[in-house]
């Protein structure tokens, strides 16, 4: 498999990474730290875990961290990693949105590479300029939209290029949630509280949340750009400050159509992100929850289904696969995918080259793509599902 032979001596030539939140409490920052080391390619060794001194050490020490490389605040973290011989190369930031640009600045400007949780930012201002800094820089800005990273995504993603499906005419795509039906922010659970809050979340609710993932997978394996939207957002729990609910029309350049539908508040739906694609010669489509499977359907034949790990995979989908088929392999593995990508082109960065073409990660472009987004659905529900254009990045 093409993730084992892209390991290049990773057991003695790991990336030395550093982090900044998912301390005690957080969810996303686990997450992230299993992801960089499911494929030996990163090493923990530097965090800002929390924007408070006190659970910043503890969580350092919890996690193993020299005492020395444990930091109450970003911007000292990135000033001492960068002076040291044996700072660290990138910094993944897993806080709240709002932290995002400012963190990411602070690292650019230090010349250390970024990897940004979504959304890159709360407004496509900061987005743009955290896009300059890191072409400046000279260093890589991901965002971890790790949906893109799933086996059978990538395979969906090269039958589209290859022309399987011919032109394409219709993308539907949707990302239901429940865990918000109720006003759970007004029990203090974090992750709801900082959610519901514009001052951390931005603009945007669900449509920033879950709307994102759901906007940029659309985009990625249809390898089309969003030209125009109208959107209808909804805040259904009483008193809630952010969408929970977004129905949104989409025009893509070229002449593709389709929708967009995003929600934490429908009953019976836990991470249900659903992408269909249809072309004049067939279709496709993708569930989240069964990611192993990708069901096509060529116009006039009986659909078919390809399986992960099979034959029947391309060598897009072989790539990112690690274990047989019939073992489920899902959501740290999509986020490990991209860490290894990321790795791949670190390596190559340090030795002034270009990565392998097939190595391929959300950019700071497509994280800006995102921001954009929200902020044109934001703007085109203010104007009763008027038509916005989305700008050229």
């Amino acid at each position: 498999m093409a993730i084992e032979g892209s390991k290049e001596k990773a057991s003695r030539d790991r990336i030395r990474l550093g982090m900044v939140g998912g301390g005690e409490g957080a969810f996303i920052g686990a997450v992230h730290r299993l992801a960089a080391r499911m494929d030996d390619q990163f090493e923990f060794v530097a965090g800002a875990l929390s924007s408070t001194p006190a659970k910043a050490k503890r969580s350092g020490t919890a996690l193993g961290l020299a005492r020395d490389r444990v930091y109450s605040d970003f911007e000292t973290m990135a000033i001492k990693e960068a002076a040291r011989e044996d700072g660290i190369e990138a910094v993944a930031i897993v806080t709240p949105n709002h932290l995002h640009a400012p963190a990411a600045r602070a690292f650019l400007d230090a010349g250390i590479h970024v990897i940004c949780d979504k959304p890159l930012t709360t407004s496509l201002k900061d987005a743009l300029d955290l896009q300059r800094r890191a072409r400046k820089a000279r260093k890589l800005l991901a965002v971890t939209y790790n949906y893109t990273g799933y086996p059978m995504v990538r395979h969906a993603r090269q039958m589209v290029a290859d022309g399987a499906l011919g032109s394409l005419r219709v993308i539907q795509v949707e990302y239901p949630q429940d865990w918000l039906t109720e006003k759970l922010e007004a029990t203090g659970q974090k992750q709801a509280t900082w959610r519901a809050d514009p001052k951390q979340s931005g603009v945007g609710g669900s449509l920033g949340d879950v709307g994102t993932h759901a906007y940029n997978l659309a985009c990625f394996v249809s390898g089309l750009t969003l030209e125009s939207l109208a959107a209808d957002l909804s805040r259904f729990v009483p008193g809630r400050k952010l969408d929970d609910n977004a129905h949104v029309l989409l025009r893509f350049r070229g002449g593709a159509k389709g929708m967009l539908w995003t929600s934490q508040v429908s009953p019976g739906n836990e991470n249900n992100l659903r992408l269909r694609l249809y072309g004049a010669k067939g279709g496709l489509e993708w569930h989240q929850e069964h990611p192993n499977q990708l069901l096509w359907s060529p116009y006039g034949e009986p659909t078919r289904v390809i399986s992960r790990g099979t034959g029947a995979a391309n060598a897009a989908a072989a790539r990112m696969t690690r274990v047989p088929p019939g073992h489920p392999e899902g959501y740290l593995e999509g986020f490990a995918n991209i860490y290894t990508e990321v790795a791949a082109a670190i390596r190559a960065s340090r030795q002034r080259r270009r990565a392998d073409p097939a190595v391929t990660f959300p950019t700071v472009a497509d994280g800006a793509r995102g921001v954009a987004f929200v902020e044109a659905a934001v703007k085109s529900s203010a104007r009763n599902a008027a038509w916005v254009k989305l700008p050229r990045i």
